[in-house]
């Protein structure tokens, strides 16, 4: 046998692998070019300033007479491990603002069949007031929070949301004469003569509510220790808290305008005192 010296023949590939492989590596680049577009696009969401984006919640109709006062995107402002939280916290304020609707009806409801004006009237009061106070106070504090990793943020949406524990708990409850529809004046209605279907009826739906103001009770509980559980583990602190607020105030245009009107008229007094004879 005699060793082969002749070289092997050149690899030449066919005219459908060249188109195939052709076709796969521009693919690759087409996927490589949107993979890019899409990482510079939530950049620069990120790094644009917040009072530029265009404000889009509460989402109002564009031919509304108040547009929306807010920005708020949850898949681009929250970091992703952080996101089902947020969502969780705002579905719970969701459905805190339909309870203080309930809670109304049912004030309406002891209105009609006992005449307990206060009630209704304290319960509409509540629905004006705490719905925007709720989201403004505490919804808005934990979404700036876990979008800027600001302590200051944290400790408002603590202090603001352990109230409205207590809050829901007391209307859960349900005082006379608070504009809660609660246990207490649930089973007054039940037991408040001439006992009838209609009186039934309203003890039963204020009952109800009252339940409802329990689970909400519940909820708000378990997201306050599940947020703080997340804030103890960042390694944030009251210090830190302190830190930002300081800064926020020394940053504060208007705070600035007032220091340097205060300087402005000292060193004017100063001045205006030493030429005096």
């Amino acid at each position: 046998m005699q060793p082969v010296t002749e070289p092997p023949p050149a690899y030449s590939p066919t005219t459908t692998q060249s188109i195939n492989t052709q076709e796969l590596q521009r693919r690759q680049e087409e996927l490589e070019r949107k993979a890019a577009e899409l990482q510079a696009k939530e950049e620069a969401l990120r790094s644009a300033p917040y009072n530029a984006r265009a404000n889009n919640w509460p989402p109002l109709p564009q031919k509304f007479c108040v547009g929306p006062c807010f920005y708020q995107d949850i898949s681009v402002d929250i970091p992703l491990e952080f996101q089902k939280l947020v969502k969780s916290v705002y579905y719970v304020w969701i459905f805190y603002s339909c309870l203080l609707f309930l809670n109304m009806l049912g004030a309406l409801a002891l209105l009609v069949v006992y005449g307990e004006g206060t009630t209704f009237g304290f319960s509409l009061l509540a629905f004006i007031l705490f719905t925007p106070l709720s989201f403004l106070c505490w919804f808005r504090p934990l979404y700036k929070a876990f979008r800027s990793d600001s302590s200051f943020n944290f400790m408002v949406f603590f202090f603001v949301f352990f109230f409205q524990l207590l809050l829901a708990g007391l209307y859960s409850v349900g005082i006379p004469d608070t504009g809660a529809c609660g246990f207490v004046n649930g089973i007054g209605a039940l037991r408040t003569p001439p006992i009838t279907l209609s009186s039934y009826a309203v003890g039963g739906i204020v009952l109800i509510i009252g339940f409802l103001w329990g689970l909400a009770a519940l909820m708000i509980g378990f997201m306050l220790l599940k947020v703080h559980r997340i804030y103890r583990n960042t390694g944030a602190s009251f210090a830190k808290a302190q830190q930002e607020f300081a800064q926020g105030v020394l940053h504060n245009e208007h705070v600035q305008s007032a220091a340097a009107g205060a300087a402005q008229t000292a060193i004017n007094q100063s001045y205006g005192g030493g030429v005096r004879y």
